[in-house]
This record gives structure tokens, C-alpha cells and sequence, in this order.
């Protein structure tokens, strides 16, 4: 697992800066980028959530396990196609926002058409799914609804609390796989990095953008505990925790910790 030598702000300057230059020289480009992490998050989710159904058939203390392992492959997808993720640009954004590399407009407007278009792309491709065979005729306790149900049960301030921690965790992969130079050590650390949040059952506003759709076209219209208010009011605190977590106290505290004269940098 040998490290990049590039320190951990020329890595985020330079992702801020080629994100930026792509939104500026073509918006539909960046707009499908961001459309394929919607897309690759649904199948991490769909292989997930059928493996951790098939862990509970076997023994119900399986099922969370294999699903959290199969969905962090997800990230892996997501990286190594260069596609847009809204929750790791919540990182990027900010610190360049911090750092002057990316204008306060210029980033709210990247920021916000990814989240769109990971949201788009999230609906899309989970009703594709929901029209493949496997996903046919899924039974009522099927480990996609309960975990949804699970999702949308939860008190504000349990979204609040796990969309901080989910999205410190998903960014300190990011920025693990980002300064590895060898794909082995890569692939080791954003697995199982996002192992933990997926297995804690930590709230990132994307996989949700996925997941709920996915449990909504599968089943042919709202499961147990589905309706529009929960939705977005799992979207929007899982989205203010998210930017909390991976925007402010990643991207912007590691910005400020290694700004001025210091021989402590990151």
C-alpha cells in the first residue's frame, strides 16, 4: 500500500479544479458523470441487498454483514469509472470554496447538479432493476423493504447523527483511495472504510436516492412506512447531515488545518 506523495490539499485542489473545468467546458458531460454514480450506486445496492437476504435465509445475523461488504463495492464503481458523486464533491466543493481554487457560484452549482443528476440517475436505473427478473414478485420481508422501512422509521435527529458520521466516513475513503498509488491497497481501503457505515446503518442521502426507489418500483408503489413526507424528510436531514459530515468537518476543517505556514500538513 504505498502512498502517493502528493500531499492531501494538491489532491483536492487538483479533483476541484478538473471538476470545475469540465462543469465550465461542458455541463451535459459533467451531468452524465454524475448520472452514473446514481446508476452504479443502484446496482451495489441491488447485488447487496439480494446477497444480505439470501445471509438471512442462512442465519438472520448474516444478512447485514454480506450486505454491507457487497455495497461498498459501490464506491469502487463510482471511483475508478471517474463518475460524480454529490457527497464527496460536498468535500471538494467546500475545501476549494476555502482554498480559492473554485468560486462560491461555480461550487454551489457543481454541488447542486450532481445531486440532481445522482438523483435522476439513482430512479432511473432502480426501476430498470425493478423490471429484471430477480426483482419480481420480491417477499414482503424482503431484506430491501425491511431495511428501507428501518431507514424511514428513524427520528430527525437519528438522520442528522448518522448522515454526519456516514459521510466522514465515505470521504476519508475517498481521500484513503486518492493518495494510494496501488489499486490492491485502494480497493482495501474504500471496501472496507465503507464497510462501516454501510454495516452501522449510517444515512447517505445517495444510496437512499437509490434504495427507496428501488423498494418503490419493486413493489409496485409504497411499502410499509413509505410515504412522501417521510422520503424527503429522510433526504433532506440525511443531506444537511451529509454536508456536515463530509462538507464542513472534512473539506473544510482539513483545509484550514493545513493553511499558512505549518510543517504539519496533511
Amino acid at each position: 500500500m504505498e502512498l502517493d506523495n502528493q500531499g492531501l490539499m494538491s489532491v483536492i485542489d487538483k479533483n476541484a479544479r478538473k471538476k470545475d473545468h469540465l462543469f465550465t467546458h461542458s455541463i451535459p458531460k459533467y451531468m452524465v458523470r454524475a448520472f452514473f454514480s446514481g446508476m452504479f450506486l443502484t446496482i451495489g445496492t441491488a447485488i447487496a441487498v439480494m446477497v444480505g437476504d439470501k445471509g438471512n435465509h442462512i442465519d438472520p445475523s448474516l444478512g447485514k454483514f454480506f450486505y454491507s461488504f457487497m455495497f461498498s463495492w459501490s464506491l469502487v464503481m463510482i471511483i475508478y469509472m471517474d463518475a460524480e458523486l454529490g457527497t464527496s464533491n460536498m468535500m471538494y466543493m467546500t475545501a476549494g470554496m476555502h482554498r480559492r481554487v473554485v468560486s462560491p457560484k461555480r461550487a454551489s452549482q457543481i454541488l447542486l447538479t450532481c445531486i440532481v443528476c445522482n438523483l435522476v440517475g439513482g430512479i432511473i436505473s432502480a426501476w430498470l432493476i425493478s423490471q429484471t427478473s430477480t426483482f419480481q414478485q420480491l417477499a414482503g420481508d424482503h431484506y430491501l423493504y425491511t431495511t428501507v422501512t428501518a431507514k424511514l422509521s428513524k427520528t430527525t435527529s437519528q438522520i442528522l447523527a448518522e448522515g454526519i458520521f456516514a459521510n466522514i466516513i465515505v470521504n476519508t475513503a475517498i481521500i484513503a483511495s486518492a493518495r494510494m498509488k496501488d489499486d490492491a491497497g485502494k480497493l482495501f481501503a474504500i471496501v472496507f472504510i465503507v464497510f462501516i457505515f454501510a454495516f452501522l446503518g449510517f444515512e447517505h442521502v445517495i444510496a437512499n436516492f437509490s434504495s427507496f426507489a428501488m423498494a418503490f418500483f419493486s413493489n409496485g408503489g409504497m411499502i410499509e412506512g413509505m410515504s412522501v413526507l417521510a422520503v424527503l424528510k429522510n433526504w433532506l436531514f440525511a443531506l444537511i447531515g451529509n454536508y456536515v459530515g463530509g462538507g464542513l468537518l472534512i473539506g473544510l476543517l482539513y483545509s484550514w488545518l493545513n493553511k499558512g505556514e505549518t510543517v504539519y500538513f496533511d
